[in-house]
Order: C-alpha cells, then structure tokens, then sequence
C-alpha cells in the first residue's frame, strides 16, 4: 500500500509541475480529455451492474442485483517520454492500476513501474469490458496472476508483443513477507487484416512453489472469432492443467477488434447496434467458483448473448453449467450485465 501512495504523490506532483503558461485544450469527444504542452490525460471507466443467479445442485447459493465493477479511471503523459494511469475500483477492492511508463526509447522497449495486470495469459491480459463472455473463464480465475507491484519491460515489433516482470506479493497472506515472482508472454499474428487475425502466444509464470505455462491461438475471419488457451502448472507437489475453447459469431456483420495482442469489444457499425452470440468450453483442474464448485476438476459450458447498443454501451446474457469430475456435484450460473464504458 505505501508504494501504491507513493506513485500516488509522484502521479499529482508530475501533473502540479505543467508549465503554466501552456495552452490547454478540452475535448469531450468520446470522453474527457485535456492537454497542455506535453502534459495530457483522459478521464474514463466503466459501470458493470449484473442480476447473478448461481446454484450448487439444485440449492441457489447466490440470487441478486449487484455492483460487478465501477472503476474510475486517470491516464495520460505526464511528459514527452512519460505515461501513467490510475484506476480505483468504487466495490470496495480499492486501487488497481497505478504505475507509470516510460517510453523513450520507443515502442520495442517500455518500462513500466506500478501495480499492473501481469503478462499471462490472452483473456487475462484483455479487459474486462471488452471480453465476449461477461466472467473469464475457469481456467483464467486459476492461473492467471491477475494485479501485482513488480517492474515490467515490455514493446512490440510489427504484429508481434513481448512483455517480462518482475513482481511482489505477499503469497497467501505469508507472515515471512513478500515473494518474488516472475511473469512473461510473447505473442505473434502471423496474418493480420482489417477482417482476419491469426494469434498465437506463450506464456511462463512462477512465483514460490507455483508455476504455470501457458499456450494460446485465436482467430477472426469476417463476424467469426475463436480463441483457446491451455494451462500447464504445478501447485506444490501437484501437477495441474485446464483448458478453454470459446467462438463466437457477430450476427450484424461485424468484425471482432484485435490490437497489440489482445481483442478488443465490438463496436456496432449500424444506428441498432450489433448482436453477437458466444459459445465456450472448458474442461480440467481449475477455480470454477463462478457456478459454485470452488477449485477442482470440472468440465462446464457457457452459452451467451450480447448487444452492443452503442460503442459505450453492452447488455449481456450468459448461462454456464458445470460438473465436478471427482464429486459429480452440479453447478451453474444464470448471469445478465449492463455495462457503460466512459
């Protein structure tokens, strides 16, 4: 946390010291965003309100409305060579992105220092705004790192991306202190359009007595997308392993975003909007807590339903069912999301 407040100061201390004599510029386009000289930042989030209903043989566990996330967002150049973002969560989980970046020595090598999303995995590293099935799959939930305090060094050349850090966490709540980990992915899209993308990537992470190393591919072709990730770890003297398949189809024609490595949400070309359907499976040792069953062996599926209304605006309908491949309990989820993005 105090390095969280520090970068916090470092942040307001960099946007005090603009020159005062610059010229500032306001724009409202597509959200607010201000500059004056080298000095620029937008401010921006997202509100993620769902109807959960989640049950474990047949026993509803979970049946309510609910704040999913409300995150405000700061992010700009404080500088030239400088770039920082802050992102604070109104649920109750407090900071999330804080870090800054410098990009001087261009886009092939980038530092970034801060907390930050780790480099596993393609659904990890997407947003959550903008992934087809409203929760992350199983899989993602287990091995995925999610946010930690480290330095990464990261840059892209042509259609391929590689990203390297360094992280601490406090593993478990451990009373000794904070683990060192270590997190990387390099992906390649060998063919890249307007209306097709072919990705692959690799990633390795290790931290303590975890580690895990993990394959994706995805593809667009025209409204069609597909994307699968394979998960390979060892927990302690346990080895693991899951994996996702998940497709789905853009029924007003639109092509699904792809940029830097990851995918982006689709944006609607038409005054109605665009419909998408989405389709997963997912099978193996993984934390499939969303339909009850807490980490274990399962195998489960998800059907969905999206409309994008407008480029800021998403209305969501998933269902996943799901079986314990040791217990032979039952879980599923019924889950609709309205989301804003700003």
């Amino acid at each position: 946390m105090k390095t969280k407040l520090a970068l916090a100061v470092i942040s307001t201390l960099a946007m005090m010291s603009t020159t005062a004599n610059a010229e500032v510029k306001v724009s409202t386009k597509g959200g607010l965003k201000v500059s004056s000289g080298d000095f620029n930042f937008s401010v921006g989030g997202r509100i993620m309100y769902d109807y959960n209903k989640a049950e474990e043989n047949g026993v509803t566990d979970e049946d309510g409305f609910n704040l999913r996330r409300g995150r405000i967002a700061i992010k700009g150049n404080i500088a030239k060579d400088w770039k920082f973002k802050s992102q604070f969560n109104t649920n109750g989980s407090g900071v999330e992105d804080l870090y800054l970046t410098y990009t001087g020595w261009g886009k092939g090598a980038n530092v970034t220092v801060g907390n930050f999303i780790q480099p596993f995995g393609l659904e990890q590293i997407t947003s959550s705004k903008d992934i087809s099935v409203l929760e992350r799959s199983a899989a993602t939930e287990q091995y995925a790192l999610g946010r930690q305090e480290g330095i990464k060094f990261h840059g892209k050349s042509g259609n391929s991306t590689y990203a390297a850090s360094i992280f601490y966490d406090d593993v478990n709540d451990n009373e000794e202190g904070e683990e060192t980990g270590f997190a990387a992915r390099y992906t390649i899209a060998p063919i890249k359009s307007d209306s097709s993308v072919v990705h692959l990537g690799l990633a390795y992470r290790d931290i303590d007595d975890e580690s895990a190393l993990g394959f994706e591919a995805a593809a667009t072709s025209g409204p069609f997308h597909i994307q699968a990730e394979y998960m390979d770890g060892e927990q302690g003297n346990d080895d693991i392993s899951g994996y996702y398949v998940q497709a789905g189809y853009i029924l007003t024609g639109e092509s699904r975003p792809y940029k830097g490595g990851i995918f982006k949400r689709v944006k609607p070309e038409g005054k109605s909007g665009a419909w998408e359907v989405v389709a997963r499976y997912e099978d193996g040792d993984a934390n499939y807590s969303d339909i009850e069953l807490g980490r274990t062996d399962a195998t489960a599926y998800t059907l969905g339903v999206n409309w994008y209304a407008h480029k800021n605006i998403r209305f969501g309908v998933n269902y996943t069912d799901g079986e314990d491949n040791l217990s032979n309990d039952d879980g599923s989820e019924f889950r609709v999301r309205f989301q804003l993005t700003f």
